[in-house]
């Protein structure tokens, strides 16, 4: 199972990419984990915001094949355990395809990459640094799979 990060934001700040790998390192090779990267469209003085989410949409797209599972990383999503995460992780492994996860910018995602969701996951009611994003999903993605293996990292009860 091949999973592929299509992320809005390049150029983070390095404790952001060293979070995120720590933990994106343990995951197993079967996992075959692929980060894209999707520049920030323009923002600014009188910036068209809603032509640069369509155009961040456009760019996110062109990486999702249509067999591709698509997680919407959404504010309006649903709210998910660890445990329900490994279930979706032991449910998507089942039916053999690739996934991908979906962060939006500033302004979330484009409306087209929404459509385009099969699922809409919400890590947080809290609104969160779309770059500290990566380290949370990251970090929940690895705890996932732990529980799946039963591995001692995630200690719930």
């Amino acid at each position: 199972m091949r999973i592929r990060l299509v992320a809005i934001g390049n150029k983070l700040p390095q404790w952001i990419e060293q979070g995120s790998q720590d933990y994106l390192k343990r995951l197993p090779r079967e996992f075959a984990f692929e980060l894209i990267e999707i520049p920030l469209g323009h923002r600014g003085k009188n910036a068209d915001i809603d032509r640069a989410m369509r155009q961040e949409g456009q760019a996110m797209l062109k990486h999702v094949e249509p067999s591709d599972w698509v997680v919407a990383l959404e504010v309006l999503g649903k709210n998910w355990s660890s445990e329900r995460l490994a279930d979706n992780l032991n449910d998507w492994q089942m039916r053999g395809q690739n996934i991908v996860f979906l962060i939006g910018g500033p302004e979330g995602l484009a409306p087209k990459c929404k459509q385009r969701a099969d699922q809409n996951w919400s890590l947080s009611n809290l609104t969160l640094p779309h770059p500290l994003v990566r380290v949370i999903f990251a970090e929940s993605l690895y705890r996932a799979w732990t529980i799946t293996v039963g591995h001692p990292y995630h200690r719930g009860e």
